[in-house]
């Protein structure tokens, strides 16, 4: 069994770790100040914990000699890099003020990383708690319940080395991320680095991952040289839906349903965007049949069976810019179908309780191809799904 590996300042970790906690909250600066963290060392070697430590302190007591900047600069690295970050806070306003605490809690609150634990008797931390409450960050009273709190987040953790490391736990097992780490492997490309710039989570206690944006270091084998400039955005894929009825031998008759929603970043026309039909789940063990059946009846108020959709594949849709796929699935509507459809519009649908307010539209290819009703991608799955037949 391996053994918990501690790094203090101003050290690096090894080269290739599966799990990492930082030790975050306030420091003593005189030795006749109270140290927490060897007590919080020994409970994580007690649970069992074989993972890395950091430590924001020299192993030698009042050795300072690496200086502020180098200080400042280790903390944000790794506290970046870590998995999981402890936040204990055994305040003091005389000793143990933790005023720098208070910043970096600041900074990682919706990280999705935080544990926070503090003695009930802590001065000043009603702020802090109500922040870990409406963020669900688990908060406690007791040091070994923190820790073990932590401990089990992690859970078995997941092998990374060099850069990988860069790439915190709940990011790394992700089905968005391994996606893309797996298509970079085997392309023969390698993660030198990476910096997590923003975090989205959604669920009823905001537990799963739905958005990420890396700014990442990538060394690309087949041109031996390294891209440090460029941010990837990720998601989870997309199912979308191209309903159709054919009126004619003429493609350009085909009659389309198309979903209208106000969206945030529509930038032409009348900021609406009409898109196919489709979504995404935040289960991770959603198949796209399920998903895109789901998103079906959600958007316009009409269900298939997953079994009825025929599967045409699965793309990037804004390469350049987002790492996330749509799989295109395809339903033709008969004559009665679309009949039912036209009288859905006009009729709100979707999910309220998610700002999402749905309303179904019908348009001939030769209509969307005419006017600026829909985007490039969307154009390209409708197409595409009619030119398979």
């Amino acid at each position: 069994m391996s053994q918990m590996q501690v790094v203090y300042v101003p050290h690096t970790p090894p080269e290739t770790f599966s799990k990492s906690i930082f030790l975050a909250g306030p420091s003593p600066r005189d030795p006749s100040h109270y140290d927490w963290r060897p007590d919080a060392l020994a409970l994580l070697e007690a649970l069992g914990y074989d993972g890395v430590v950091f430590v924001p302190l020299p192993k030698e007591k009042g050795d300072w000699r690496h200086g502020f900047d180098a200080q400042v600069d280790w903390e944000k690295k790794y506290l970046d890099m870590c998995d999981v970050i402890v936040f204990w806070v055994p305040r003091d306003m005389t000793s143990l003020p933790a005023l720098t605490t208070n910043i970096e809690y600041g900074m990682y609150l919706e990280s999705g990383k935080v544990v926070l634990g503090y003695p009930e008797s802590a001065p000043s931390m009603r702020y802090m708690a109500m922040h870990a409450d409406m963020q669900f960050i688990p908060r406690f009273h007791d040091l070994r319940e923190t820790l073990a709190c932590a401990v089990e987040r992690i859970g078995a953790g997941a092998s990374r080395t060099g850069g990988e490391r860069d790439v915190p736990l709940h990011m790394w097992k992700s089905k968005q991320f391994q996606a893309w780490i797996t298509a970079q492997k085997a392309a023969g490309n390698r993660l030198d680095g990476a910096r997590v710039l923003f975090t989205f989570y959604v669920g009823p206690k905001k537990q799963f991952l739905f958005s990420y944006a890396l700014r990442v270091n990538v060394y690309i084998a087949s041109e031996d040289r390294n891209k440090t400039n460029e941010i990837i955005l990720s998601r989870p894929d997309v199912s979308a839906i191209v309903a159709f009825h054919r009126v004619s031998e003429n493609i350009l008759d085909t009659e389309i349903v198309i979903v209208r929603e106000f969206r945030s970043t529509a930038s032409l026309g009348d900021c609406f965007i009409r898109e196919v039909p489709g979504g995404s789940s935040w289960k991770p063990s959603e198949d796209p049949f399920t998903t895109g059946a789901h998103e079906l009846s959600e958007e316009t108020g009409f269900s298939v069976a997953p079994s009825r959709l025929k599967y045409l594949g699965a793309r990037q849709v804004a390469g350049t810019f987002s790492t996330h796929c749509a799989h295109v699935l395809m339903c033709e509507f008969d004559a009665e179908e679309i009949s039912l459809m036209r009288k859905q519009e006009g009729v709100a649908h979707g999910v309220e309780t998610d700002s999402e307010r749905t309303y179904v539209e019908i348009y001939t290819v030769r209509e969307l191809l005419e006017k600026q009703l829909t985007d490039w991608a969307n154009l390209g799955m409708i197409l595409t799904a009619l030119l398979s037949e």
